[in-house]
């Protein structure tokens, strides 16, 4: 069992930066696929990036591609996502995610994460 606690939403204007934080309870941490994933107003939940259990893939949505930054420190269970260049469409809640499965298999299937936090307010004013 794992569980994931996202932190460091907020609102931030347009063109400003927000590193969000999501530490993982358990001691396998360092072998799950990680990921981040959005939800705005009225849309359906969707991919954002994802990172391999090493640190050393990682996978971008082509709408935060160049803008976010996908890390993990496996020593703290952390994996955080850094967003630069933020804009108004970046606004909602974001949720990080655990998956067993090999990154180059969640890379493709998005769905079925194994574990999901609660999410964190990203707000974007313009």
């Amino acid at each position: 069992q794992v569980q994931l606690v996202e932190s460091g939403g907020g609102l931030v204007q347009a063109g400003g930066s927000l590193r969000l934080s999501c530490t993982a309870s358990g001691r396998t941490f360092s072998t799950y696929t990680m990921g981040w994933f959005r939800q705005a107003p009225g849309k359906e939940r969707e991919f954002v990036a994802a990172i391999s259990w090493s640190g050393g893939s990682t996978y971008y949505a082509d709408s935060v591609k160049g803008r976010f930054t996908i890390s993990r420190d496996n020593a703290k269970n952390t994996v955080y996502l850094q967003m630069n260049s933020l804009k108004p469409e970046d606004t909602a809640v974001y949720y990080c995610a655990a998956d067993s499965r090999p990154w180059a298999v969640v890379v493709h299937d998005h769905t079925g994460m194994d574990y999901w936090g609660k999410g964190t307010l990203v707000t974007v004013s313009s």
